[in-house]
């Protein structure tokens, strides 16, 4: 019986030992594989990060829509002093639509110009929002060229949410 026990002993004291060593191995093997993977990354270039920032104008406000303007000029600039892109969607809805009018925006000029400057910014107009203004003023609304027309302006946040994007409210 002490034999049995001995041998026990020994079979657990061996497991004991060989499993953390084991586990050390492999562990220390996937670090390894992982950094030369990353190391072969940063040469390549290829691992860029993209920054994406969705910011919301549901507001018929001629400052906040500037503000909104201004809060997208100030990240596309940082990114870009850093070399890194940078994905921006203004969504707007509701009385925020008028931002992206083309009879009522006061913001269409500046719009124009950073459609141009900083391609990586979307501006997004919501057709719920835009199908209600038709109704209520009897009478077809049109976009700025720039606008995109997504169905709801509320899920296209939600969306954008959901892909990783930052959200802003200004």
């Amino acid at each position: 019986m002490t034999k049995i026990f001995l041998t026990a002993a020994a079979v657990v004291l061996g497991a004991a030992v060989a499993l953390p060593a084991a586990s050390w191995a492999q562990t220390e093997s996937k670090s390894l594989t992982r950094t030369s993977a990353q190391k072969k990354v940063a040469k390549s270039g290829s691992a860029k990060t993209t920054h994406k920032l969705a910011i919301q104008v549901a507001e018929n406000n001629p400052q906040l829509m500037n503000l909104a303007l201004n809060n997208a000029r100030n990240v596309v600039d940082y990114y870009k002093a850093k070399g890194e892109e940078v994905a921006i969607e203004i969504v707007t809805f509701g009385p925020g639509l008028h931002m992206l009018r083309d009879d009522t925006s006061p913001v269409k000029q500046r719009i124009a110009a950073m459609a141009l400057e900083a391609p990586g910014v979307a501006f997004i107009a919501c057709a719920n929002t835009q199908a209600n203004m038709s109704k209520q003023e009897n009478k077809q609304i049109s976009l700025i060229s720039e606008a995109k027309v997504m169905p709801s302006g509320v899920v296209r946040i939600m969306e954008l949410q959901g892909k990783g994007y930052s959200y802003l409210r200004p």
